[in-house]
């Protein structure tokens, strides 16, 4: 018996399959004529997301910070996604896109507020559409898929963008998630920041796939492989992404390649399982550098453009500080707030408990 001849319940609802990604990543930078309004204001946005990284870690040093995931090198995608939302879309962030959604107009300070161990999220998600950070590998993408089911389900013209590391593709969430956009048709992308390792699993040990936008084909969805330090490359293929998902087109998979120059986290030692050299070559390929490299080619950066992009920086900086010098507030009792609208008698019994701890304390 031939899949024709199957049964309609036995078989999917069939349309052209998806094409497969090309073989070598989309590019922009040396291969078009600059936008004169975008790309100098992407180069903005990378000279303070560098700047964020930068400082970002040394808080976490200076212990302001309980840990910090550097997007030192991967700025480029973080910047594009920012960018490329519109003003009712959604960003589903993991725990390494805090730049993401600081460019997308998340206050610095409240986008480190969950890295800080300070209260839940730091911002409220319905206002800036940002959903929290996610630090449990992919679980925030099945999330985004069920947001974005809504949408559709209610006509509101909104996209999805849920970011997710080449990590978290090992997970059951991505597929799930995958799958279920592909069968609803959901308008959400994903945007996969491939850097290469999983902490320190190579993606060789993660998949034999060619890419992982080859995955996008099997749900049924196409996939785009790009270069993830292009950050004019990275922003049109997520701007195309989601204006097919608003326009009813159902979901896209976008692996963006790239490379993380810091470790995984200040917890992390990168030098047991990558060499200095790799790193070496891939600073050669810093998103930054090349953006500015390219500007300057066409006349669009000049020094006194690329001296304000630092200032504006640095401004952003000495606001993380200040945000960040005091000690935060913490009332043990917000633990037991926000967990139920009605508190289960477990939590009320706890809260007891807790109040009469703190009560001995007190008399002690």
């Amino acid at each position: 018996m031939t899949v024709s001849e199957l049964p309609a319940h036995a078989t999917a609802a069939r349309e052209a399959a998806p094409p497969l990604p090309d073989q070598e990543p989309y590019r922009l930078l040396g291969t078009r004529a600059p936008d004169p309004e975008l790309w100098p204001r992407l180069h903005r946005e990378l000279v303070r997301g560098r700047r964020y990284n930068t400082q970002a870690t040394a808080l976490t040093r200076q212990g302001r910070l309980a840990v910090y995931p550097s997007s030192a090198g991967q700025e480029a995608c973080q910047v594009a996604a920012g960018l490329a939302l519109g003003p009712r879309d959604w960003l589903f962030p993991s725990y390494r896109d805090t730049l993401a959604a600081v460019v997308r107009g998340l206050d610095p300070a409240a986008a480190l507020t969950l890295l800080r161990g300070d209260w839940h999220t730091g911002y409220d998600p319905h206002t800036h559409r940002v959903a929290p950070l996610c630090t449990p590998l992919a679980t925030q993408l099945p999330h985004a898929v069920g947001l974005a089911h809504a949408a559709r389900l209610r006509r509101d013209d909104l996209a999805v963008l849920a970011l997710v590391g080449d990590g978290g593709t090992s997970e059951g969430d991505f597929h799930e998630a995958l799958n279920f956009a592909a069968v609803w048709r959901a308008p959400v992308v994903f945007l996969v920041q491939n850097n290469g390792y999983a902490i320190s699993v190579p993606l060789a040990k993660q998949t034999a796939a060619p890419s992982i936008a080859h995955k996008a084909v099997g749900y049924g969805m196409p996939g785009r492989l790009v270069d993830g330090n292009d950050a004019p490359a990275v922003h049109d293929a997520l701007t195309g992404a989601l204006a097919r998902a608003r326009a009813g087109g159902g979901p896209t998979l976008i692996e963006a390649l790239t490379y993380r120059l810091d470790a995984h986290t200040n917890a992390d030692d990168a030098t047991r399982y990558r060499t200095d050299a790799e790193v070496a070559a891939w600073r050669a390929r810093d998103p930054l550098t090349l953006m500015e490299r390219e500007l300057r080619a066409h006349g669009l950066l000049a020094d006194e453009d690329a001296a304000a992009a630092h200032e504006a920086a640095e401004r952003t900086a000495a606001a993380l500080r200040e945000a960040l010098s005091g000690d935060p507030e913490l009332t043990p009792g917000d633990l037991f707030s926000h967990v139920f609208a009605t508190p289960t008698p477990q939590l009320d019994e706890q809260r007891a408990h807790l109040d009469r701890a703190a009560r001995q304390r007190e008399l002690s």
